[in-house]
């Protein structure tokens, strides 16, 4: 069985940061590809960040050079590093693990998925 606990959100102004942290149990991270995905009201799960075995990244367009992902293999955790973020990156950000290889874009490839925690960009 895998568990996964996202922290790290809150509220923060624009052009702000929040690092994001997702904790495993059950399973060593280090062996499967692990994503971050986001939500917001209204509009469908979509692709923020993934990391592979390899620790090859991938991000989406819309936080390219503002987002990065990583993990601590030793502490089985995965984070995201947000920047200069803007109000429409308001969102409940999940942390998912994909069990087969390769990091993908699309959320039905993931097996696991964390509560969510929620990020708030405002003013």
């Amino acid at each position: 069985q895998v568990q996964l606990v996202e922290s790290g959100g809150g509220l923060v102004q624009p052009g702000g940061s929040l690092r994001l942290s997702c904790v495993a149990s059950g399973r060593t991270i280090s062996s499967y590809p692990m994503g971050w995905f986001r939500q917001a009201p209204g509009k469908e799960r979509e692709f923020v960040a993934g990391i592979s075995r390899g620790a090859v990244t991938d991000c989406a367009e819309s936080v390219k050079g503002r987002f990065t992902i990583s993990r601590d293999n030793a502490k089985n955790t995965v984070f995201l590093q947000m920047n200069s973020l803007k109000p429409e990156d308001t969102a409940v950000y999940y942390c998912a693990l994909r069990s087969s290889p390769g990091v993908r874009s699309d959320y039905t490839r993931y097996d696991y998925w964390g509560q969510g925690t929620q990020v708030t960009v405002s003013s």
